[in-house]
């Protein structure tokens, strides 16, 4: 009797407890399935929001670009019909400009109004008109209904005029038609194409919280993830969901049928828990590695030392704290993708050359951190040199290009009690080689007064970037005078938004911002001066502007031997207008 209840009970209870682990494995299992998918669906969200905000700039760029046009007009905008074919695309359906709030030009004038329309004034564009022309932002009116069909975005850029006193006046507005759903229809497909319903939406206007639709599917989404962004104070809303929802049921159901074989149970069981501690080991990896250069972030460099230093408390070990030298530099002559490779090429440097228990993060921008176990600052001192005085390496266009790094470092514990300590301490270390002239290696030392981090961004940042007035830098090389870094204000006398538009219309070439019947002159005058063992003295010239038009300018300059770049100008440019206008007629002797 006993051994009969045994072949039941037993098998009972296996059958029971298997029956209640399938269950709970199911629900586990569905739970994560649902989990996976919500978090694809943020990811996804998170990548098609940016994409769509991207897509929305640039036409918005179309009224940034001009507005930009008006104002170096002072007011004036000649050959709008060329300007504005120039800037069309697929998703815009007009561009227009309307000074004092009056629509006077249209492009293309087929198939749009034609009649003027006062913004200001008109019944259904007044109010949000007045809103962005008593603000001074930006507005978008929509989804507006076409009469040549279809839907689109109003964009209104408003204009201010300044005068020589400072004040300034409203022009009128630069405007822009956007079509929707074309100014992001690649976005919208590719999220289709991924199984994805969605809803774009927006507010009204600024003043209304109420969300209007834009684009997508009118039905409700039922629980669906939601990303918002802000586009010039306008809130933006995507929802997406997956088509099949965010549970695969057809799966649990086959789950549910196959578990009735313990057997099988249990090998489905174990595939399940093998693919849901493996997505969460890739998820632990993705959210402490840093996607550049493969090494650890600073979240996962912190947790690592942490771990390290909880466990060994009485061991000795050093972290270096190290950046790129004149990192800016490399990103504004280069290009941002040529910094991205030097970044890249020195945590390659790193992984090669420190050994595998030594912990490699980057902190963020080009500054990286080095965790050595079980070492003094004597012990790797001359490791660390070396490693320093190693010449790194990037290409940009198939060109190598070199580059240097600073290096600070501490001891634990002699010079500090924990992590944070120990980094403050590697990081003053690293700002003190700074100081001293950069491409350098240093241990921090007790006691020592080290000048503070904004003391070090004052050089660079705020007396080039915030400089009052324009400066430019280019090689001192007769035949290749490259332009390699020009300030804020060059930027604007010259009608540029950044440093790529100077560089593609003077085609790198200083002498090609000279009028061409002057360049010779120009030229001469400075070598002359030059070889003669001379600073370059004032230069008048005319300079050409990227809409083509030239300006009445002085050029200031000195030749300086810089470490990197060989012979270089450091040149100051005056607005000779402007220094006529505050100085008076004297100036006028130095254009005859």
């Amino acid at each position: 009797m006993k051994k009969l209840k045994k072949r039941f009970i037993i098998p009972a209870v296996v059958f029971i407890l298997g029956m209640c682990a399938l269950i709970g494995a199911i629900y586990v299992v569905g739970k994560s399935q649902e989990q996976q998918n919500r978090t694809n669906a943020k990811l996804n969200a998170m990548t098609y929001t940016e994409r769509i905000y991207g897509e929305l700039m640039e036409g918005i760029g179309v009224t940034d670009s001009l507005k930009q046009v008006v104002i170096s007009g002072d007011g004036n905008i000649n050959r709008f019909y060329d300007i504005a074919a120039n800037m069309m695309d697929d998703s815009i359906q007009s561009i227009q400009i309307a000074p004092n709030g009056v629509v006077t030009e249209i492009y293309p004038e087929e198939s749009n109004e034609s009649s003027k329309i006062d913004l200001i004034n008109d019944s259904d564009r007044g109010e949000i008109s007045r809103y962005a022309r008593d603000n001074d932002t930006v507005i978008m009116q929509g989804p507006l209904e076409l009469k040549q069909g279809g839907y689109g975005i109003a964009v209104r850029n408003p204009v201010y005029l300044e005068n020589e006193n400072g004040q300034k006046s409203f022009w009128g507005f630069t405007i822009v038609i956007l079509k929707v759903p074309e100014i992001f229809s690649e976005s919208v497909e590719a999220l289709s194409s991924f199984g994805y319903k969605y809803s774009l939406q927006k507010f009204a206007s600024p003043w209304d919280d109420t969300y209007e639709w834009v684009y997508g599917s009118k039905e409700e989404l039922n629980n669906p993830v939601i990303y918002d962004f802000n586009v010039y104070g306008y809130k933006w809303r995507l929802e997406i969901l997956p088509k099949s929802g965010f549970y695969n049921n057809r799966y649990l159901l086959y789950l549910f049928i196959g578990g009735g074989v313990i057997v099988l149970l249990l090998a489905g069981l174990t595939a399940a828990l093998i693919s849901i501690n493996e997505n969460r080991k890739n998820f632990k990896r993705l959210a402490v590695t840093d996607a550049l250069t493969g090494i650890y972030n600073r979240h996962g460099f912190d947790e690592q030392v942490e771990q390290y230093m909880r466990q060994n408390p009485q061991k000795h070990c050093v972290v270096a704290m190290l950046d790129i030298d004149d990192f800016k530099l490399v990103n504004d002559v280069y290009g941002h993708a040529a910094g991205d490779g030097a970044l890249q090429k020195l945590a390659e440097s790193m992984k090669q050359y420190f050994s595998k228990d030594v912990i490699l993060g980057r902190n963020g921008g080009d500054e990286f951190s080095i965790f050595m176990p079980d070492c003094t600052v004597e012990e790797v001192k001359p490791f660390l040199k070396k490693f320093t005085g190693e010449t790194k390496k990037f290409y940009c266009k198939g060109e190598e290009h070199t580059f240097t790094i600073s290096l600070g470092f501490a001891e634990y514990p002699v010079l500090a009690d924990d992590r944070s300590q120990l980094m403050r301490c590697a990081d003053m270390a690293l700002y003190e080689v700074k100081m001293r002239g950069k491409n350098g290696c240093m241990a921090y030392r007790e006691g020592e007064r080290i000048k503070s981090r904004a003391k070090l961004g004052f050089a660079v940042k705020d007396i080039i970037d915030n400089m009052p007035g324009a400066f430019i830098v280019y090689r001192a090389d007769k035949e290749n005078d490259e332009i390699l870094l020009a300030n804020s204000e060059l930027l604007r006398l010259t009608g540029c938004k950044n440093m790529d538009e100077l560089l593609a219309y003077t085609g790198k070439s200083f002498c090609n911002l000279i009028r061409p019947d002057e360049q010779e002159s120009c030229q001469k005058s400075i070598w002359s001066q030059i070889n003669g063992g001379h600073s370059n003295d004032y230069i008048f010239f005319h300079m050409r502007k990227a809409d083509g038009t030239y300006i009445s300018v002085l050029n200031h300059g000195r030749i300086v031997d810089s470490v990197h770049n060989g012979r270089v100008f450091y040149v100051m440019i005056m607005d000779l207008k402007s220094l006529q206008r505050h100085y008076g007629d004297c100036l006028e002797l130095v254009e005859k």
